[in-house]
Formats: structure tokens, sequence, C-alpha cells
């Protein structure tokens, strides 16, 4: 059996840095076709992004922006190269948010995923994502379809009726979310139905603990993970060296701080920033909006491309205090115009029945004059007062937190 889905996975480095950023000027190109990209990136040099640090001139595209575009301009916002006519499926997440799918084989970059989960030629799979208006089934499916799969397409719920078609076709693999896998093999155990059949999973779109994977090995899955979006298709894909996520070969990603474009030190977290080499929704710099960090190194199954720790939260920090939104960015502001400043965090607190925020922040320097510099700034910025702590560098926990809501709930 072979180990890797192609040669692309075991690129030195710097060889699939070049091609990468190579390959990018055309996308690029083609997505300022579109209105919606040419707007959000007047002003910019886009062809200049030949590299990481180029790149990251470029503004984000916030996720949670993308409703309101398309509000304003349907159905795509004008993000869309290939008309809605041209394209293969149009579909709607919630939101709602819009995509197309395209008629490329392949078109969500699954099919590394499931190779990875050793999906091969002539295997069944079970798919328990959903099919109706939703991208999620899709994704998944035209990846074990480009592997030669065949696909029981599940969706969501009925357990009943899927245990039966399992039972009848006996897939020997599994996608969808590690519980309803665990909820399938449940029921039949409990009906006595047969799912015995399954060998291996590929899951997404919930947590996978050790203790669920552990469970699941013990009767005979063995089960690896992926992180996918509606917009972006596969990110991520895990492979059985359980040492963090692979970043597929078909986007560049990057980890910035929370409310920023600005990439972080690896191993930092930091927010997951995505480029995608889409021909019909080409995506730069989208920024998802889930924490993530960057893992030191190379993976053990031969695969030399950037991984990640995994998912690790959301980004989208806003906290609403005294009547006023206060959001990453503006914390983000506040370091921008201090320099000294290493990494912030506004805490947010609750004291005789008044809300209160006190920002952290790391600093090699802790005067009175700091002090009371950073505190009129952080209140110019969000129009609210509040106190500064100075904490020696590295004092705060990285987590990727720059709003720390600690007021008690109830």
């Amino acid at each position: 059996m072979t180990e890797h889905y192609d040669q692309l996975e075991t690129r030195e480095p710097a060889q699939r840095e070049r091609e990468l950023f190579a390959a990018l000027q055309g996308v690029i190109e083609r997505a300022l076709t579109a209105p919606g990209w040419a707007k959000h990136l007047a002003g910019h040099n886009p062809q200049s992004a030949t590299s990481r640090a180029a790149l990251a001139k470029l503004p984000v595209m916030r996720k949670s922006d993308i409703a309101e575009l398309q509000k304003a301009a349907p159905p795509f916002g004008g993000l869309n190269v290939t008309p809605p006519g041209k394209v293969k499926r149009l579909l709607m997440s919630p939101g709602p948010i819009f995509e197309p799918e395209g008629f490329g084989a392949d078109h969500w970059g699954a099919a590394r995923a499931c190779y990875a989960a050793g999906f091969r030629d002539g295997d069944i799979v079970h798919n328990s994502f959903a099919y109706h208006l939703t991208p999620g089934g899709f994704i998944l499916e035209s990846g074990a379809h480009a592997l030669g799969c065949a696909v029981i397409p599940g969706g969501v719920g009925n357990t009943e009726q899927q245990l039966d078609a399992i039972a009848h076709y006996k897939p020997n693999a599994y996608i969808g979310t590690p519980d309803f896998l665990k909820i399938l093999l449940d029921t039949a155990q409990a009906s006595g139905k047969d799912a015995s059949s399954f060998t291996r999973g590929l899951v997404s779109g919930a947590a996978l603990p050790t203790s669920l994977r552990d469970e699941l090995r013990g009767r005979g899955v063995a089960v690896v993970q992926c992180y996918a979006t509606a917009e972006l298709g596969v990110v991520a894909y895990e492979s059985d060296a359980h040492e963090g996520l692979i970043v597929n070969e078909t986007v560049i990603l990057e980890i910035v701080r929370p409310g920023t474009g600005d990439p972080v030190a690896a191993g930092e977290v930091g927010e997951i920033v995505v480029t995608t080499f889409n021909p019909d929704y080409p995506m730069i710099r989208l920024a998802t909006g889930d924490l993530s960090a960057l893992l030191p190194g190379l993976s053990p199954c031969g695969r030399t491309n950037l991984r990640i720790k995994g998912w690790m939260g959301r980004a989208d920090q806003t906290a609403k205090i005294k009547g006023m939104f206060v959001h990453p960015k503006q914390i983000a502001q506040v370091a921008d115009r201090h320099p000294e400043l290493v990494r912030l965090r506004l805490v947010v607190g609750r004291e005789a029945e008044q809300d209160t925020m006190t920002l952290m922040a790391e600093s090699t320097s802790s005067d009175e004059a700091l002090s009371n510099a950073v505190a009129a700034t952080l209140q110019s910025v969000t129009k609210l007062k509040g106190a500064v702590v100075f904490l020696k560098p590295g004092a705060l926990p990285n987590d990727g937190k720059v709003i720390a809501d600690e007021r008690p709930v109830g």
C-alpha cells in the first residue's frame, strides 16, 4: 500500500514554498477579475505576494464579514470568479453563508485526507455528514470519489435506517463526526444489527478526545481527523502518526495574532488564516475565526508540510463591557501604539455590580509614565477606562486569548 497520496506531500519545504508562491500569482490575477476581491485588495499590490512576508501585507478577509458582503452583492459578495450558473452546486451553510462548488476533480481538496485515513480504490465509505443544502457531505464525498471509493450518502439522523444500509452494504470506512460513529456502534450493539465492517474512519466537525479515539480503536475502528470549512475545503488532516494536523497541499496557511493579520511566532497560539487555489471561489487570507498553533519539525509519517495542533477554540472574543463592544482588533491597536508591549490580554471582570477591565501587558518596562500612556490609549481606542498591569514577558498563557471575559455567569 502506497504510504503517500503523491510526491507533493514529501517535497522539500523550500521547494514547496517556491512552488506555492509561484502558483499564487495566477490565483491572485484571476481573483482580481471578481469585483469583491478587486475592491477588497484596492490600494494594495497583491502581485507582490511572492513570499509569506509579502503575503502578510495584504488585508485579511474575515469569515464573519462574508455574510454581509453576500447580502449587499448576492449571491457570493462578488468573491466568485465563476458565475453561479456555471458551477456544479449552489450550497448554503448556517449564518447563512452561501458557497459554490465547482466541477473540478476533488474540488474541496479532500482526497489527501481520505488517503491518509486509509481509504483506497474499491472501498465502500459510509458518509454521515449532511447533504441537505450544506457542503459537509459533498466535501468529504468528493475526496472518497477521487480515490475510487463508493459512497453511501447516509447524511444526518435516521440512525436505524443508516444501520440497515450499513448491515447490507458492509462499508469498511466511515466519514462523519466521531460522536455519531459512537452512536451508530452503540445503537447497533443494542439492537443486534451488524456494524462490524467498519475498520477506519475520517472524522471532523467535533472534538476527538483521546478517550473517544481509544474507545473507537478498541471497537475495531481506527480514526483520524481533519479540519475543513465550507469556504476553504479541507485545510489540514491527520495521518496515522497522530502528531498534529498536516496542512493540505492545496492551501497556504498562516497563524496570526487575533484581531490582526500579523503572523505570530511558531508555537504561539493565534488565528488560522488561509489562502486557497480554488479557481472558482478563491480565498486570499481568509481569517477563519479558529485558533491553532504551528508545531515544530516534520511529521514522522514522512509528509513535510507545516503542521498545526488542531482546533484550539475561537478567535472571535468580542465582549460587551458597560454597553460597549470591545473587539480583539482594538487591543491590537493599543499594541501597535506602544511597541514596548509584547503580548496583551484584556481581562473583563465584575466588582460592586459594575463591569471592570484590566489590560494585562507583557513588557520589559513598567514605569508609571508608560502605564498612564497605555491607559490613555486604551480609553481612546475603546471609549472605556481600564486599569493597566505589567507582567514579565512570557507570563501570559499561550492560548490565543486577547479578551478574557471572567465575569460570573448568572
